[in-house]
């Protein structure tokens, strides 16, 4: 028997808008408002996200404003993603939900299950970056360069990105499935030393890092992404998706969040810790 989730695709929204939306998503769901919630998305405006805990000083504005580029704040942690020429999904469920295992690192594995379905719909030959067997020895660490346990690699590069957080009692999961990557407007958007030291890190980063385009030589379109992802949860998770449709009052609370959160400096460009020594923020 198939587990009933929701199915939202919103589209190309704006940077604070989609942030906003995967917070209410949490948020609805802690308060029994929303069973289990697959979304997919994009972005209006190529968007530099950053994690949660990550200082906003290793980031060119300058680049930022010349690429016309959005930039936020992320609910969950993780180093700077470029979004741009993608699809972004997030997922909510509740902590207790019996499929859901206590490890991050095995949630990780469950919930991932339907991104490597997705990817095989495609004829992408993705695999996990490290086996279930060795999920239990390896230790976190995130880096926009390396592949972590839980993600997607094709001969060894990796071509997805996820994050996690968990919040009054529900698991958040989103993540970056790029068609393509556009690593000079990735490392411009970053601060470097010199332009030496920024030469080097791209051609380290063409050595880790792929996309859909590389691996298939296809240009796929923002629909064909969503068919092969939707149906790739379904299997993967074991579930069936229904239409999720939002009343006008949560369409509001989500609009009521991006001015008041994310699209603020207070919340983008500083950390907790530096918004606590200014004395306000959330």
């Amino acid at each position: 028997m198939q587990t009933e989730w929701a199915f939202i695709d919103t589209g190309h929204l704006s940077a604070a808008v989609n942030m906003a939306f995967d917070e209410c998503l949490l948020n609805w769901h802690s308060q029994g408002n929303i069973p289990p919630t697959l979304r997919f998305y994009g972005w209006n405006k190529p968007t530099l996200s950053i994690g949660y805990f990550q200082r906003a000083k290793t980031i060119n504005f300058d680049a930022v404003k010349k690429y016309d580029c959005e930039f936020v704040r992320r609910l969950t942690g993780g180093s700077a993603v470029l979004h741009d020429d993608e699809l972004t999904y997030s997922l909510v469920i509740s902590e207790r939900d019996p499929g859901i295992p206590k490890s991050v690192t095995k949630a990780y594995y469950v919930l991932s299950q339907g991104i490597l379905e997705g990817y095989r719909n495609l004829g992408v030959p993705a695999e996990f970056a490290i086996p279930e067997r060795e999920i239990d020895q390896e230790r976190s660490a995130i880096c926009f360069e390396k592949p972590s346990f839980y993600e997607m690699v094709v001969d060894g590069k990796k071509i997805c990105g996820n994050a996690q957080t968990r919040k009054s009692g529900v698991l958040m999961q989103h993540g970056s499935l790029p068609m393509s990557l556009d690593t000079d407007m990735l490392f411009d958007l970053f601060a470097f030393s010199s332009d030496e030291m920024r030469k080097r890190r791209k051609e380290k980063f063409a050595a880790k890092a792929t996309s859909i385009k590389d691996v298939i030589n296809k240009t796929l379109t923002y629909e064909t992404m969503v068919a092969a992802f939707k149906k790739g949860f379904e299997t993967g998770l074991g579930i069936h998706l229904s239409p999720l449709t939002l009343t006008d009052d949560q369409w509001e609370e989500i609009q009521k969040l991006a001015q008041s959160k994310y699209a603020t400096d207070l919340w983008n460009y500083y950390t907790t810790k530096e918004r606590e020594t200014i004395g306000t923020g959330n």
